[in-house]
């Protein structure tokens, strides 16, 4: 009988994470290292990969944790075999000015979204390249390419986790490696994170343009894995926003200073001092959705090269020049 495939989902308790870590489960049939701070959202989890055909190992650590996350990687192969693929999802963010974010939420964003990813990678790699097999995929956002006013320590935390792999893509290739690295560019996503991300704001925070489900990430995640490329676009949104802003960055300032903020939030008052899940977890929400109502969008999956990206890019510029398409593009964050 041939061994089900052995994957690991960071990030996996709630979200886009739930959502990828039961795709897997579901398609794949695979045994899934689990890992997030909530043991018994991570329980949960696995009752539901194990009610879909998969096996789970609950792994609850910090991925700021370098030691922990290597820790981890070594206990999957132990338990489960050899990872195929690693998914790096995990993050927390912060809604608010620049000018009103502590150093020590600056920090946080940054070990958590930066170098959380960048201890997975290293983790995944440590095992991965011996065999000279596996892949390594990047949860990543459109935001990676366009900031946005509000999120500044997410973006540049997604910036940087971009500028790392394609480092380290040259490193590979240089090598001749058979590892595959692949980050999937996310548009706005109907997550949990828009209720428990913590926020200087006097209103709710929401998500801005089309609104795509968890399960539909989750899904696309495992076509990526089935086919790896350099990076993926999901959703023309998310299309828009990288090719927009690499057309006319200075329009893209001013359109989204004139958008983004409001655009950001809702009418509903923000709840002084409520539970956030920057330095702790958050009882009792980590589900898969959040609370935005059940959009129904096509998902498209677009390749960052070759043809596809020169045939993006001049509808890009196209949309930029005559629809301002940004206000509907911006992004209000990850995914999760």
């Amino acid at each position: 009988m041939e061994t089900a495939p052995v994957v690991c989902v960071t990030g996996a308790s709630a979200g886009i994470g739930r959502a990828i870590a039961l795709a897997f489960a579901a398609e794949w049939g695979a045994s899934i290292g689990l890992i997030a701070r909530s043991k018994e959202a991570l329980d949960e989890v696995a009752r539901e990969v194990e009610r879909l055909g998969g096996e789970a190992l609950v792994l609850p650590l910090d991925v700021a944790d370098e030691a922990a996350v290597h820790g981890a990687a070594d206990r999957i192969e132990r338990e489960l075999g050899p990872i195929d693929v690693w998914v790096n999802n995990a993050m927390v963010t912060v809604f608010g000015r620049v000018r009103d974010l502590e150093p020590e939420e600056l920090r946080r964003v940054t070990e958590v979204t930066y170098l959380g990813s960048a201890f997975g990678i290293q983790a995944a790699l440590r095992h991965m390249s011996g065999r000279d097999r596996g892949t390594v995929i990047q949860i990543g956002s459109a935001l990676a390419y366009r900031s946005i006013p509000l999120q500044a320590a997410y973006c540049g935390a997604k910036a940087a986790i971009r500028g790392f792999i394609d480092g380290l893509r040259s490193e590979l290739i240089h090598d001749g490696s058979g590892v595959m690295i692949s980050m999937v560019q996310l548009p706005a996503v109907n997550t949990p994170q828009f209720d428990w991300a913590r926020s200087h704001m006097p209103r709710r925070a929401r998500p801005m343009g089309k609104i795509f489900q968890p399960e539909d990430i989750g899904r696309a995640v495992v076509r990526v894995a089935e086919r790896p490329r350099r990076e993926v676009w999901l959703g023309a949104s998310a299309m828009q926003a990288i090719l927009g802003t690499s057309a006319l960055p200075g329009f893209a300032d001013r359109h989204l200073a004139d958008n983004a903020v409001e655009g950001q939030l809702t009418e509903e008052p923000e709840r002084p001092g409520r539970p956030d899940n920057l330095f702790e977890t958050v009882p009792g929400r980590h589900r898969m959705r959040g609370r935005f109502g059940l959009p129904r969008h096509h998902l498209r999956l677009t390749s960052s090269g070759g043809a596809a990206r020169a045939a993006s890019f001049a509808a890009g510029v196209a949309l930029v020049g005559g629809l301002g398409f940004l206000a509907h593009a911006a992004l209000a964050g990850p995914r999760r």
